[in-house]
């Protein structure tokens, strides 16, 4: 689009320096007239304002004199409420006030010094009152240090006292001063203290004591009163009269300063107009000049401005303004001009060069994607050797990390690179010959020594001349697929080695049904080459032997498409012998999941057929000799049993024989007094020495008999106890320690002829619900093994049971003695079953045994056994509280 023609603009006749310089000159005029009015306005004014300061300074005089004076009153009042207040601070506040009052004096007018001489006299009356009350105040002070010394005094006659009538109303007389001296109330204190003068009291030193502190407590009032008449009769009227010439020293100031205010006030107003008048003229006189040189050059370079404003938003086609101005304006039109059209050439130029560089750009960026994106590796060589270039994908390939590293590792890619040369010779020469290869194939040396195998494919690079100057290709790792060729060569033949070799029959059918791999132990039963049988069907091979099968089965799996699982099947082999065979038939699918295959695996089970009717033949035998030794096992066990309670029996029978006896010589001796104290009643010579002697001896007899019966009773309680736990299975609740203590106290009998000892330690309060007749049949046979086995020839030991608690829900036991203990092969087999070191003395070997089924199946718990020679044994067995009832119920 053309450029508009540029706006005409008028010529100047003068330049801009001109323009200014002269507006400048008329402004400048028009400051110095309103400078000279208002020099002489700002005089008349000055001098209204410095007697205006003056006053303003007598005002100020006359408020800090208002301020001391209440610094004074303040101090005054502390010294006279607080008594620990120092009277020195009134001074200094008194004397500050005189220093200001005589300097003040000095900056007034005549008729008000007489003022401030008012004042100095009435400070002087006040100060002569400060001087009262510090007198009267001292004599405060010492009677409020006597005060404590009366109060406890009356505190002590009172507590004395026996009256309490006249304790309760000293007491509240008393509360009544302390809350009026507290109240700062001299007068309540004082009517106090005299109604408490004025009681009846007979007693003379509480008399005394009451009459001191009431006449303490009212002198100190009558000072405190003193205090307050003088601090209200002169300090108050005094500090008011101050007060009142200092409010008049205001007022007079106050009247001056509204005269000199009403005089300024009509200055300023006459001041403001001519300032207004000659203000207003000196604006328009500027705003003209302004106007005229905005008119002639601020906006014709405004107009230049925006015109270079929107050239540099990219608006080409603006116009320039004022070219044809002859002033410094028309200069700078011209010269935006040139820019202008500078700028719209160098615009063209710059887009032509911005575009050509953008189509370099999209073509290096989209070739430096493929070049370093792909997953192949790219290369570019000289036909000399000599790596130019390579992308990372080859520099990984190769084990370098960066494809500098690899131009800069190898200098000639065939003594380098290649493995065999020959291959670099050949790709040379197809190169010559044809301009290019297609998946050339040869194995090269990685970094780290390995052999890869690359396909390469490339096309030579020609000068102008046509000679080959570079090699550029792209080469692929086939290092896996040449591995994974020869791993499936390697398989193959291993698999045909597998299969003729393996002692079954192996073979492979199509769906017609015809053979494509036989092994050569099924070639061996239908006497035949594996390669012989292929493309025939078994129909076709039995027939030559006169022999035939189905092949139903075959066609099961082809409806089905799945294996038919293991089953059995028979027929006869080329020998005519009939073969018995466990066959499985499965499926082979393509890559589209249709059978193509069917594979067949039998294994020749004649031998396990036979096998297993003579294992069953065995099997029933078997089963019959474990009826019997298991019937045997329990009559055994049952005996063991009985065999521990007959020695249980004869154990108590012994134990309770002694008492017994020992009742029946009693009573026996007791029937022989009797009948002789009968004999001297009947014959009339019964003496009292005889019936005193018969007496004692019938108490002595009797303690006896009751003794002994007792020991006898208990005895025969704690084995009926045991007896019937042991014959009674059922769970109930039960205290483990007193269960242990009646099973001990039936195993005691036997102690003393083997001489041993017995130590029971439980711990109280355990209380399990569980099976006392097997539990205690445990301590019973572990007792009597203890006894049978750990000290032989009787020798002396002892036998210790421990019973405790163990966590919140189990029980330990701890069975041990210090007998000879046990080898470690002994040790190792002493829970089984028959197992005995006593066989030729009668042991059966099931004591320990019943102990280790009981603890475990019965109760539901465990044990551990713990024994070396020579150092006894110990036996731990941990019971749940609370036996299970899967348990219970084997």
């Amino acid at each position: 689009m053309p450029a508009e023609p540029p706006q005409k603009t008028r010529s100047f006749s003068l330049s801009i320096g001109q323009l200014t310089f002269g507006s400048f000159l008329l402004v400048l005029a028009a400051i110095a007239t309103t400078s000279i009015a208002s020099v002489v306005s700002i005089r008349q004014i000055d001098l209204t304002f410095a007697e205006l300061q003056r006053l303003r300074s007598v005002g100020d005089l006359a408020e800090d004199i208002d301020r001391r004076m209440n610094e004074l009153r303040l101090a005054a009042r502390d010294f006279v409420t607080d008594p620990g207040t120092q009277s020195i601070q009134v001074g200094d506040a008194a004397s500050a006030l005189g220093e200001l009052l005589k300097k003040t004096r000095l900056e007034l007018a005549p008729e008000q010094q007489d003022m401030i001489d008012g004042v100095t006299v009435r400070l002087s009356t006040y100060r002569n009152g400060i001087e009262r009350i510090s007198a009267l105040i001292n004599r405060r002070a010492e009677l409020i240090i006597g005060l404590p010394p009366l109060r406890e005094r009356f505190d002590a006659a009172v507590a004395e006292t026996p009256d309490p009538i006249i304790s309760s109303t000293l007491f509240q007389a008393q509360s009544r001063i302390a809350s009026a001296l507290l109240a700062r109330n001299p007068s309540a204190a004082e009517q106090a203290a005299h109604s408490m003068r004025a009681l009846t009291i007979a007693e003379p030193k509480l008399r005394v004591a009451v009459d001191n502190y009431a006449e303490a407590i009212i002198a100190l009032s009558v000072r405190e009163r003193q205090i307050a008449d003088i601090d209200r009769e002169v300090l108050g009227s005094e500090g008011r009269l101050i007060q009142r010439v200092t409010e008049l020293l205001r007022e007079v100031s106050a009247r001056r300063s509204r005269v000199l205010s009403r005089d300024l006030a009509r200055t300023l107003a006459r001041d403001k107009w001519q300032s207004i008048l000659l203000g207003t003229a000196g604006v328009l006189v500027g705003l003209w000049a302004a106007m005229f040189v905005v008119r002639r050059t601020v906006r014709p370079l405004a107009a230049i401005a925006a015109s270079i404003r929107a050239l540099a938003g990219g608006k080409k086609d603006t116009s320039i303004p004022a070219t044809d101005v002859s002033n410094e304006i028309g200069d700078i039109a011209r010269a935006a001009e040139v820019f202008r059209r500078t700028l719209v050439e160098a615009d063209a130029a710059r887009e032509a060069a911005v575009h050509a560089l953008a189509e370099q750009r999209l073509a290096e960026e989209s070739y430096r994607k493929l070049f370093e994106g792909s997953v192949d590796g790219i290369y570019v060589t000289t036909p000399a050797g000599a790596l130019l270039n390579a992308n990372p994908a080859l520099a990984r390939m190769m084990g370098y990390g960066t494809p500098q590293d690899l131009i800069d590792g190898i200098g000639d890619v065939a003594d380098q690179i290649y493995v065999h040369p020959q291959a670099r010779a050949e790709y040379q020469r197809l190169m010559q010959r044809d301009g290019m290869v297609r998946e050339f194939e040869y194995q090269v040396r990685a970094r780290d020594g390995g052999v890869l195998w690359l396909s390469d494919s490339a096309t030579v690079a020609r000068d102008e001349t046509g000679e080959i100057v570079r090699y550029e290709g792209t080469v692929r790792d086939i290092t896996d697929q040449k591995r994974a060729e020869d791993a499936i060569a390697e398989g193959r033949r291993l698999l045909q080695q597998v299969i003729d070799t393996v002692p079954a029959v192996i073979n492979v059918k199509d769906k017609q049904l015809r053979y494509v791999l036989m092994n050569r132990y099924m070639a061996g039963i239908f006497g035949i080459e594996p390669m012989d049988a292929i493309g025939r069907t078994t129909t076709d091979l039995m027939s030559r032997y006169g022999a035939e099968k189905t092949d139903e089965n075959d066609k099961r799996v082809l409806e089905a498409g799945r294996e038919l699982g293991f089953y059995e099947e028979e027929y006869k082999d080329s020998s005519g012998n009939m073969r018995q065979w466990l066959v499985n038939k499965l499926p082979l699918l393509n890559a589209d999941g249709e059978i193509e295959n069917i594979v067949t695996v039998a294994l020749d089970i004649g031998e396990r057929k036979r096998g297993e009717l003579e294992m069953r033949k065995a099997k029933d035998a078997a089963e019959a000799a474990l009826r019997n030794l298991r019937e045997t096992q329990n009559s055994l066990i049952e005996a063991e049993k009985l065999a521990a309670l007959g020695r249980l029996v004869a154990g108590v029978a012994h134990e309770v024989n002694n008492p017994v006896g020992i009742s029946l010589t009693v009573a026996s001796s007791l029937e022989r007094k009797t009948a002789l104290f009968a004999a001297e009643v009947a014959r009339g010579d019964l003496k009292r020495s005889s019936l005193t002697e018969f007496l004692e001896a019938s108490r002595d007899a009797s303690s006896q008999l009751v003794a002994n019966l007792n020991r006898a009773a208990e005895l025969i309680t704690s084995f009926k106890q045991v007896a019937a736990d042991r014959n009674y299975s059922d769970q109930r609740t039960f205290d483990l320690g007193d269960l242990t203590e009646q099973v001990v106290m039936s195993l005691r009998p036997g102690l003393r002829k083997h001489n041993l000892t017995l130590t029971v330690d439980c711990q109280p309060n355990l209380t399990m619900n569980s099976y006392p007749g097997p539990y205690g049949q445990v301590l019973t046979n572990l007792f009597l093994n203890s006894v049978a086995h750990a000290f032989p020839d009787g020798k002396t030991g002892a036998v210790d049971i421990q019973v405790r608690e163990s966590g919140k829900d189990n029980v330990e036991i701890l069975f041990s003695d210090n007998g000879c203990g046990m080898s470690l092969d002994v040790r190792r087999r002493a829970f089984d079953p028959f197992f005995t070191t006593r066989r030729d003395q009668g042991g059966t070997g099931l004591g320990l045994h019943i102990v280790y089924s009981i603890v475990t199946n019965r109760l539901g718990g465990r044990l551990d056994l713990d024994s070396e020679p020579g150092g006894g044994t110990r036996i731990q067995i941990i019971l749940p509280r609370v036996a299970p009832l899967e348990q219970a119920a084997e």
